[in-house]
């Protein structure tokens, strides 16, 4: 059997104290950085955990206030819209409102004015009926006094002949 040998180089101690030595800094350097740079990495991890952490929670909570405001936004758009729908549905019922007042109004007018425009209408037929009278009464004298031959001067008795032979008429058209 041949003997086993390992060459390991440089890498194989010469003497037992290296390895004591190197086992002995290798436990100091784990040593110092168990004691100072993981607590230090964990510090750093925690603080980044705990900003992040924190972040969420202030984007959740930026969310909810935006979402309430969001809703409430949609509220008071929904109200304004109702608002605005009454405002508009009460000028219309004012506009509906005006205009039959006004129409009452005009229809009252046109009344008025048509009253008064058979009044007025009666009125000239009135003066129309005794200018004619007076110019019948005048020409059927005239005339029957040509007739006759003689000049019929008594105007009472000529005027009562006259507005009894125009009543005469007045009752044959009725």
């Amino acid at each position: 059997m041949l003997p086993l040998e390992l060459n390991l180089g440089p890498l194989l101690p010469e003497h037992l104290s290296e390895i004591f030595v190197g086992i002995a800094l290798f436990l100091i350097v784990w040593f110092v950085v168990a004691k100072k740079v993981v607590p230090m990495f964990e510090a750093t991890y925690a603080e980044r955990t705990e900003a992040i952490a924190g972040g969420i929670e202030k984007a959740e909570r930026a969310q909810a206030q935006a979402a309430a405001a969001l809703k409430e936004y949609q509220e008071k758009l929904a109200n304004a819209r109702q608002e605005a729908a009454d405002i508009r549905a009460q000028a219309q019922a004012q506009a509906a409102d005006i205009a039959a007042e006004i129409k009452a109004q005009a229809a009252e007018e046109s009344q008025r004015m048509i009253a008064s425009a058979k009044q007025a209408i009666e009125a000239e037929k009135a003066a129309a009926l005794r200018e004619l009278r007076g110019e019948i009464g005048g020409l059927a004298t005239n005339l029957a006094g040509r007739l006759v031959g003689e000049s019929l001067e008594d105007d009472d008795r000529i005027r009562r002949s006259v507005d009894r032979f125009l009543d005469e008429l007045d009752s044959q058209k009725v």
